[in-house]
């Protein structure tokens, strides 16, 4: 069982990856809670807060669908190492403000903004790159071990953060943050460039955003996972701004508080993220179920009625939210044509993070009208109709394991040649 789910550590340059990235998304999460921290305290309001996220991942939202059309024509591993180094710079920037007390929100947002640029660019190309690493047969193992990761520093970066905050300050999360880049960056310079299994790059040519718009909605395996994401991202996966709410606001606690209720939910998607590596192949019923789930617990949390049974649901709310993503994202990687993946995980990675400069101030505004348990409670309902939704799309067409309608609606050109080549995976 730890063979299969550990299998794509067999291959030196994913093992690489892996390890850089548990370091770095360690202190990712780290100035997450950092960050939320710092706007409370400089502004004690919720649609500051909310205001602060939507800055940081607007620019997914604003630069995506380019930044997957650049990734798709140009090395993925030179572009990481760009990216990686802008956001190391701006966490060191942020972090050398607040130490010399002269920190203020306009000096969070510029920096905010600026790191979202270097997300923005980041995330397509790194989602793509995975299936570079290790090729098709472990994509979805990968992916699944990605979102341990994520979920695993969740856990260690609010914890680390916790203890920052109480006996250190805020500036020390950004320098630890600022430090954590350069074991990426230092990973990605080790690879065996050789042995990268490289899609062919697509030379520049007029109307290639658009194309990557159209193979995207032509195919059904495609479209829903990427609608459901769009409804569950804006609507449901808002916890930077109502966690922090919620530790304050409805149970009347501290930082510790906080970095407890971030920790509690990243146990649980650390166990989500070892069953979706785990498994051999994602699913429909695995997309459906995952979403339903977390919509149930969220509503579950909403009306947790103290701060200890909070902690307890948000340990199945984190495994079925990982769950879903990473679910979406193999899909996505398996299904894509090779030519058109960069763009794809764009629209994934726009829909994910991009949608929380809208879904943030939404959660911001609801939060202060009718309290952070009702807001995360209508994200819950609004995730479980997503799953209401793509369940009832997904039969209805017939889409099962084996089978794919992907009609690759390109115009005879050269790239169209290249994906009409390219068989889908299931």
């Amino acid at each position: 069982m730890l063979e299969r789910t550990f299998r794509s550590l067999r291959i030196r340059n994913y093992r690489l990856y892996f390890m850089a990235q548990t370091v770095s998304m360690s202190g990712t999460w780290l100035q997450s809670v950092a960050l939320s921290w710092l706007v409370l305290e400089l502004t004690d309001s919720a649609v500051a807060l909310g205001s602060i996220v939507a800055v940081l991942f607007g620019p997914i939202l604003v630069l995506g669908p380019w930044a997957g059309v650049l990734a798709d024509r140009i090395d993925k591993r030179r572009l990481l190492i760009a990216t990686q180094t802008s956001a190391g710079v701006f966490a060191l920037a942020l972090g050398v403000v607040t130490a010399a007390g002269v920190v203020e929100l306009w000096m969070v947002g510029g920096l905010a903004l600026l790191t979202g640029v270097a997300l923005a660019l980041d995330m397509p190309a790194r989602q793509s790159f995975v299936i570079e690493m290790v090729g098709p047969d472990d994509v979805a193992n990968a992916v699944g071990l990605n979102s341990v990761i994520v979920n695993a520093s969740r856990i260690v970066g609010p914890a680390v953060a916790g203890v920052l905050l109480v006996y250190v300050g805020i500036a020390a999360c950004f320098f630890v943050n600022a430090a954590s880049f350069i074991v990426v960056i230092g990973g990605l310079l080790l690879m065996r460039v050789e042995e990268l299994r490289r899609a062919p790059t697509v030379s520049r040519r007029p109307g290639q955003l658009r194309a990557g718009l159209r193979h995207a909605w032509g195919a059904i395996n495609l479209r829903v996972p990427l609608l459901m994401m769009a409804v569950v991202s804006t609507l449901g996966y808002n916890f930077s701004v109502l966690l922090p709410l919620l530790a304050v606001r409805a149970y009347g606690r501290g930082a510790g508080s906080y970095s407890s209720l971030s920790v509690a939910m990243g146990v649980g998607a650390l166990a989500g993220a070892l069953l979706a590596a785990w498994r051999a192949r994602p699913s429909r019923r695995l997309l459906v179920v995952s979403t339903l789930a977390f919509g149930l617990f969220s509503v579950a949390v909403a009306a947790a009625p103290g701060f200890v049974s909070a902690l307890l649901l948000l340990l199945p709310m984190g495994a079925a939210a990982v769950l879903f993503v990473s679910t979406t994202n193999a899909m996505l990687q398996l299904n894509a044509a090779p030519a058109m993946r960069g763009r794809v995980m764009a629209l994934w990675a726009m829909l994910f993070l991009g949608s929380t400069p809208i879904g943030a101030p939404i959660a911001g505004l609801l939060a202060s009208a009718v309290g952070a348990r009702w807001a995360v409670a209508l994200g819950g309902l609004a995730t479980l109709a997503a799953g209401a939704g793509g369940a009832w799309a997904l039969h209805r067409r017939h889409l099962a394991e084996g089978s794919c309608e992907v009609p690759w609606c390109l115009p005879e050109t050269e790239e169209a040649g290249a994906v009409a080549e390219s068989a889908p995976v299931r």
